[in-house]
């Protein structure tokens, strides 16, 4: 049986790390109908453009239920540390929500529009995901920064902005490679060694950044034994960009002789990067929540609060992956016509 001090050390823990699986399950899932929206700009065949959308109706709109679970539970487990983050962040917050609201409204106008409008929501939707996927970006740039003033910092989170926006180009490429067929799928192929190059710049970039901004940063990827430990991020994630960049003009080659084998390979290998990103990541902060502020023990809640609302994550965290794997089965295989019927 548990004590108090057990259930005062573990359930932040435990609570922290549904926040994580929270947040990479939004960053993979939402991340790639971002970037399928981001992607919709350079398409010119309307035809086509209905087609992406058409591969990203069934899901886009669930997916954004891992942000609302991911920002709940730090709001209700870890309270103090809400009101730091939301309140340092209230400008990049309120320019994704905008971007979101954005993206929903042209979603449903776009397909009713007259064919003369259809073109300015299409426009609109893109904006729309692109303005979400920067903001983000910046978030989490001033997240690292511990919301440090001045303009290295938020040159800094700028260019996590736009290298996340360069990941999410990169998913949705990939996830539109998987779901398309014909000369959208080989379009896909180019979109994803463009983002490939940029996605693989921008990390590097960040990489580069991210200790020169941050000492605490610095001294613990340059100390032993955790410059041993932090080692294979690095190297498997450049392999994981050379796995992308040798396979894509292989099917691209495969595409035209009508075969559609190892297609999922680049989506499959993107969500590996990012998995390493995110290993990263919390590998660099914990236990802050708030980086040099709050630990995760010091934000929580109490003990008692936190095991009450343990049952209640236990009931409805099974209940999003259940209809979530649902909606992904029924849905399988390549994207049809898009209809509103």
């Amino acid at each position: 049986m548990l004590n108090t001090i057990d259930l005062a050390y573990w359930l932040p823990v435990i609570f922290a790390a549904l926040m994580v699986i929270s947040m990479f399950a939004y960053v993979i899932l939402d991340g790639y109908d971002l970037g399928v929206g981001i992607l919709l700009e350079f398409e010119k065949d309307t035809q086509e453009k209905d087609k992406m959308i058409a591969s990203i109706g069934p899901f886009w709109d669930a997916n954004e239920t891992w942000l609302v679970l991911g920002v709940g539970l730090l709001l209700v487990a870890f309270p103090l540390a809400h009101g730091v983050i939301l309140g340092a962040l209230y400008l990049p917050v309120a320019l994704m929500l905008l971007g979101l609201i954005l993206r929903g409204v042209a979603f449903d106008f776009r397909v009713k529009a007259k064919a003369h409008h259809q073109a300015m929501w299409n426009t609109l939707f893109f904006a729309g995901s692109l303005l979400a996927a920067v903001s983000q970006g910046v978030m989490l740039g001033r997240y690292i920064t511990g919301f440090a003033p001045g303009w290295g910092a938020w040159g800094f989170a700028l260019l996590v902005g736009a290298s996340l926006a360069a990941a999410y180009a990169l998913l949705g490429a990939g996830w539109l490679m998987m779901k398309s067929t014909g000369p959208l799928q080989q379009r896909a192929v180019r979109w994803a060694q463009g983002s490939l190059w940029l996605a693989a710049l921008a990390t590097i970039l960040v990489s580069i950044a991210t200790p020169w901004i941050s000492p605490r940063v610095f001294a613990l990827w340059f100390s032993m034994p955790n410059i041993v430990l932090l080692a294979p991020v690095p190297i498997f994630t450049a392999a994981l960009f050379a796995v992308i960049a040798y396979a894509l003009p292989k099917l691209a080659a495969r595409q035209q002789q009508g075969n559609d084998n190892f297609c999922w390979l680049p989506f499959a290998a993107t969500v590996g990067i990012v998995v390493l990103a995110f290993f990263g990541l919390v590998y660099s902060i914990f236990p802050h929540l708030v980086i040099d502020q709050l630990t995760i023990w010091q934000a929580a809640s109490s003990p008692e609060a936190l095991l009450i609302m343990l049952f209640g994550a236990a009931l409805v965290l099974p209940t999003i992956i259940g209809y979530t794997i649902y909606s992904y089965r029924v849905f399988w295989g390549k994207a049809s016509e898009l209809s509103y019927q």
